[in-house]
């Protein structure tokens, strides 16, 4: 991703004083055939694809690796709305998606949030952006303060559809399987993506995602500089690196050095790194990289608080070494995990469909990850609805954490549990948030395994959109092709107890890139240990943190106590969840102080029109 914004105007001539209001330096322009702005903001040459054919007008912002030709083919075929339907699912990459037809525009983003839509109304006007701080600037919009003591309540990983809301009062976001459609007088948003059926076998389904990551990786490299990928030994960016390499041997391989003695990312890397022998091979150990939780009070992104907080100064400097080495795109292994892990909410419909089958399963599950048998049998015995689990959330919310082997069974996967220091009055607007959403709330799939994969992919790709803007500011395009929405479908449509079972580790990739990757990456059964690293970062930097929260934006607004928040710090902690609490609430405060600051909006009567 780049560090492309933009705002979509309808055709009509009270959308002038929002094309002045965008908050864009030297912004570019793409005109609708009566000569009104349509798309206004910042993006580099070619990384708008523009094609007509008769009254369509399309669009394409962002990775598409598709032609001008190919898409003006594409948008012939177009005849109403409905048919962009067709048009978007023939386009592999990671990109937005804006279509005119006949007059009516239709606005999208990915499958997995990993782009991302959101409107308002601006002088009577809506509008659309990539955005939401770009509309938050354009309308003046307040924070919304229930979201944010939600965030500050339950982390900084809300699951969606929650955690996808706007921070800001009258910014909508629109949720990545619909839609946004403007007429002139009107806006509605429209759902026009569900999940495939999870019906492919393993080994038809393996060869889908070749092919899916394949055409992902096939024309992934920049125009000019260096082509980078992670290789950190894992399975998931292992195979990004080899899949690059096919088209790009000489390109720059990258990951961090390791703290924990028993890490052994360090060996499957250095045995992976073998085979690609004509790449460069970059490891930058510990000594020369900044603490978990170096500088605290850095801001990271306005549209949201960013929840990767502990880990901020060392992404920047990550990108700024890789931009130093001479790379214009970084490929990361991000969604990997979300994508093909084994999630077990499967369970439920496979016990009940195939008893025996599922009975295996199920222990297998326990036995593997110690599960304890009567909460087990509890969560497959409650039918449970989506509702149900954020009522749930809701009604527990002020309670202790559940125990850490409790089983990931239900339409969730971690209770949501308020730390010790937010106030009364936070965890009162926040229950009221929760079932708010459960009176409101669908599952994203009928099989709660295939809910839970997209419950995944919606809850990180957010979060990774905001990290790859981090890279961008350096000069670095960071892409994650497992969040492309070609390969979404192609792992989504196989059966979810062939690509989820208990005995081997993430099976559909390993089939997937059998022959590509060396065996020995693909037969790895362990994962890196980075509890190290945190350590040492929380030690040095926990005086950084105490004077951060001395003066603390959250606690001024009543929504955390200080004093508590203090004596927390302060204690002895048997595990990490302190840490991770800490790392979300940080998150929030930057996040507020930021969004705090004035915001001057510069005036943009006579944009440039370039494509």
């Amino acid at each position: 991703m780049s560090r492309t914004e933009f705002v979509v105007l309808p055709d009509v001539a009270d959308a002038r004083p929002a094309a002045a209001a965008a908050p864009f330096e030297e912004p570019r322009m793409v005109a609708h055939p009566s000569g009104r702005p349509w798309l206004i903001g910042h993006w580099q040459p070619g990384e708008v694809l523009l094609a007509t054919a008769g009254s369509v007008h399309v669009a394409v912002i962002g990775f598409c690796p598709v032609t001008a030709g190919q898409l003006t083919e594409l948008a012939g075929r177009v005849r109403t709305v409905a048919d962009v339907d067709r048009l978007s699912r023939a386009l592999p990459g990671s990109f937005h998606l804006v279509a005119v037809v006949d007059g009516r525009i239709r606005i999208q983003g990915s499958l997995t949030g990993v782009t991302r839509i959101f409107h308002a109304r601006f002088e009577g006007v809506t509008v659309a952006a990539d955005r939401a701080d770009v509309l938050a600037a354009m309308t003046r919009a307040p924070v919304d303060q229930d979201m944010l003591a939600t965030r500050v309540a339950c982390g900084g990983m809300l699951p969606p559809p929650l955690g996808e809301r706007s921070m800001w009062r009258g910014v909508t976001a629109l949720a990545p399987d619909h839609y946004l459609l403007l007429d002139r007088t009107r806006a509605r948003e429209v759902r026009w993506w569900w999940p495939p059926e999870p019906g492919t076998s393993l080994t038809e389904g393996a060869q889908a995602v070749r092919e899916a990551l394949t055409t992902a990786l096939s024309d992934r490299r920049p125009d000019d500089g260096r082509l980078s990928s992670d290789l950190s030994g894992g399975m998931d960016s292992t195979s990004l690196a080899f899949l690059a390499a096919r088209h790009t041997p000489e390109l720059l391989t990258f990951r961090w050095g390791e703290a924990e003695a028993g890490n052994d990312d360090a060996f499957y890397a250095a045995s992976a790194a073998q085979s690609l022998p004509l790449a460069e091979h970059l490891v930058v150990p510990q000594s020369e990289l900044p603490e978990i939780f170096a500088d605290p009070a850095a801001a990271a992104d306005p549209e949201q608080p960013y929840p990767f907080t502990r880990t901020l100064a060392r992404t920047v400097h990550t990108a700024r070494l890789l931009g130093e080495h001479g790379s214009r795109l970084h490929l990361a292994g991000h969604g990997g995990d979300e994508l093909f892990v084994k999630f077990p909410g499967y369970l439920h419909r496979l016990l009940r469909r195939r008893p025996l089958t599922g009975l295996r399963h199920m222990r297998g599950h326990r036995a593997l990850s110690r599960w304890p048998l009567a909460a087990t049998v509890g969560e497959l015995a409650r039918p449970g609805t989506a509702a149900a689990w954020w009522n749930e959330q809701a009604d527990h919310l002020g309670e202790p954490s559940v125990a850490s082997r409790h089983p990931p069974l239900g339409w969730g996967f971690v209770p949501l549990r308020a730390p010790e220091w937010v106030t009364g009055d936070v965890l009162a607007s926040t229950r009221g948030t929760l079932r708010e959403t459960a009176g409101q709330v669908r599952p994203f799939a009928e099989d709660r395994g295939q809910h839970q994969f997209l419950l995944a992919l919606r809850t990180t790709g957010p979060a990774y959109r905001q990290m790859a803007r981090l890279f961008a500011a350096e000069g670095v395009e960071l892409h994650m092709p497992y969040f492309d929405d070609r390969v979404v479908e192609a792992a989504l449509a196989v059966r979810l107890h062939e690509r989820a079972t208990p005995w081997r580790y993430k099976p559909l990739l390993a089939d997937a890139m059998r022959g590509i990757v060396p065996d020995i990456v693909l037969d790895r059964s362990t994962k890196g240990e980075f509890s190290r690293d945190l350590h040492i970062g929380w030690r040095r930097h926990l005086p950084q943190l105490l004077e951060l929260f001395t003066d603390s934006a959250l606690a001024a607004d009543g929504l955390i106590d200080p004093q508590t928040l203090r004596d927390r710090l302060l204690a002895p902690q048997a595990d990490n969840t302190r840490h991770i609490a800490v790392e979300h609430l940080l998150g929030c405060e930057t996040w507020l102080r930021a969004a705090r600051r004035p915001v001057s909006l510069r005036r943009t009567d006579d944009p440039a029109s370039a494509p």
